[in-house]
């Protein structure tokens, strides 16, 4: 009997992505799906590219594999009692259903909305950099900056779901305005778009 897989979706504030996964943590060949987001796409067109990725990666799953759920990880702020997001590097999303729309195209599976830095956490402790270890804090530096926790072994809890997200502590000496309204955030510092500008600023090209 085929492995069980699970459908994997990455919605970021450049991309988003869909893929089948093992319980061994590897992607399943061919299974992988991006389409483009940014912070010019409309709500339409975010939901539209989540759809296709979803229901590619979806019409991937080899015939008798079970499919146990659907997991997506999302840039935050999140709120999992509702499973909207308000991605700040996507100004067309504020308190938008993302969970809904997900179970709404794949309506026999469970679908679980977390923070894309929970997964990243949640992945190092499993089959990463943080295998062994109890307690980690997991890093995203891409668009933004996020993180999660794990405590103890697990996830760590927290009622809206962001617990971890340390991109929007303030860093002493920088007063770089943040998309989030305040100033000296580390990802308004240090996000990838801001080490780029900050690189550009020092004469480095490309």
């Amino acid at each position: 009997m085929p492995r069980p897989l699970a459908l994997a979706v990455d919605f970021g504030g450049t991309k988003v992505e869909a893929a089948l996964v093992d319980d061994r943590g590897i992607l399943l060949p061919g299974s992988r799906h991006r389409r483009a987001t940014g912070n010019a796409a409309s709500s339409d067109e975010l939901d539209a590219a989540v759809s296709e990725v979803v229901l590619a990666a979806r019409a991937d799953l080899p015939a008798g594999a079970p499919l146990l759920g659907v997991g997506v990880g999302a840039a935050g702020p999140i709120d999992v009692a509702t499973g909207s997001v308000s991605p700040l590097n996507v100004p067309a999303w504020r308190d938008h259903p993302l969970a809904a729309s997900v179970a709404a195209l794949v309506p026999d599976d469970p679908v679980t909305l977390r923070i894309d830095g929970l997964c990243i956490a949640l992945a190092e402790h499993w089959v990463g950099a943080g295998r062994g270890a109890t307690n980690l804090l997991g890093m995203i530096v891409s668009t933004g900056v996020g993180g999660g926790l794990v405590l103890g072994g697990r996830a760590a809890p927290n009622p809206t779901g962001n617990g971890g997200h340390i991109g929007h502590v303030e860093v002493g000496g920088f007063d770089d305005a943040c998309a989030c309204g305040g100033r000296g955030c580390l990802e308004a510092v240090a996000s990838g778009p801001r080490t780029v500008a900050w690189a550009r600023t020092q004469g480095f090209t490309g």
